[in-house]
C-alpha cells in the first residue's frame, strides 16, 4: 500500500472516531442524558462498555497514576480498533497489517512509557534500571553509592531488549492482521455467501483482541516504568 493510500484509510479512521465521540457527546450532554442511558444497542452505549472496561484495566494496572496517561492506551486502542474492523471491508485494505503503521504505533508506545519513566525518576535514576543490580554499596562522606560492577555487560543486553518491545509490538499487529483480513478475503472470493460470515465474525474478534492486547501492553509497560528502579 503506498503512502497517500495508507494516509487517506488513517484519515478515514480518524474522521469515525471524530464523529462517534461528537455523537456520544452531544448524547451526553442532552437532558437527563449523563444519567440515563440510551434505550438497545447504541454508539454511546458501546462506547460506555468498553471505555468502562478500560479505565478498570487501567486501574489495575498503571496504579494511582492511571488517569494521567490512560488517555494515551485509549486512544491507541480506539485507533487500531477501527483501522483493524475496517480492514475486513473488501477493497478497503488493511491499515494496520501495514508495517509502516504497526511501526508508527509501536515506536509511540516505546516513546511513551520511557517518558513517563524519565518524568517519574528523572533520567539518571531511570537510567539505573539498564545497569543491573548493585552488588554492594559504598558510604563515602554521607552517600550511599550503589557499586554495579556489571553495569556495562548489562547495558548491552538491557538496551537492545528494551528497544525490542517496539520490534515485538509491531510484528505481533502486522502478523496477525494480516493473516486475518487475508483469510477472511480469501474465503469471501472462493464462496461468496454463508462461509465467509463465520470467519467474518472470527475476524472481528482478532480485530477487537488486537487492540486490547496493544493497549494492554503499553499499559504495562507504562507501570514497570513508573516503578522505581533498584
Amino acid at each position: 500500500m503506498d503512502l497517500a493510500g495508507l494516509l487517506i484509510r488513517a484519515l478515514a479512521v480518524i474522521a469515525l472516531l471524530l464523529l462517534a465521540s461528537v455523537a456520544v457527546r452531544r448524547r451526553v450532554a442532552a437532558t437527563n442524558g449523563g444519567i440515563v442511558p440510551d434505550e438497545g444497542v447504541t454508539i454511546r452505549n458501546a462506547v460506555e462498555v468498553v471505555v468502562e472496561g478500560l479505565t478498570g484495566l487501567a486501574k489495575q494496572t498503571m496504579g494511582a497514576e492511571w488517569k494521567k496517561w490512560f488517555p494515551f492506551a485509549g486512544a491507541m486502542f480506539f485507533f487500531i480498533l477501527i483501522a483493524n474492523l475496517l480492514g475486513l471491508i473488501p477493497g478497503f485494505g488493511s491499515l494496520t497489517g501495514d508495517v509502516n503503521v504497526a511501526a508508527a504505533w509501536a515506536v509511540i508506545s516505546y516513546v511513551l512509557f520511557n517518558y513517563v519513566g524519565i518524568r517519574e525518576h528523572g533520567l539518571g535514576h531511570y537510567l539505573i534500571k539498564y545497569m543491573g543490580p548493585s552488588f554492594f554499596t559504598w558510604h563515602v562522606g554521607g552517600r550511599h553509592i550503589h557499586m554495579r560492577i556489571l553495569a556495562p555487560l548489562f547495558l548491552l543486553l538491557e538496551i537492545p531488549l528494551d528497544a525490542a518491545r517496539a520490534v515485538t509490538l509491531t510484528i505481533r499487529l502486522i502478523a496477525n492482521m494480516f493473516a486475518d483480513h487475508t483469510v477472511v478475503a480469501v474465503f469471501l472470493a472462493l464462496v461468496p455467501i454463508g462461509v465467509p460470515a463465520i470467519f467474518l465474525g472470527l475476524g472481528m474478534m482478532v480485530c477487537v483482541l488486537q487492540a486490547f492486547v496493544f493497549s494492554l501492553l503499553t499499559m504495562i509497560y507504562i507501570n514497570i516504568a513508573l516503578q522505581e528502579a533498584h
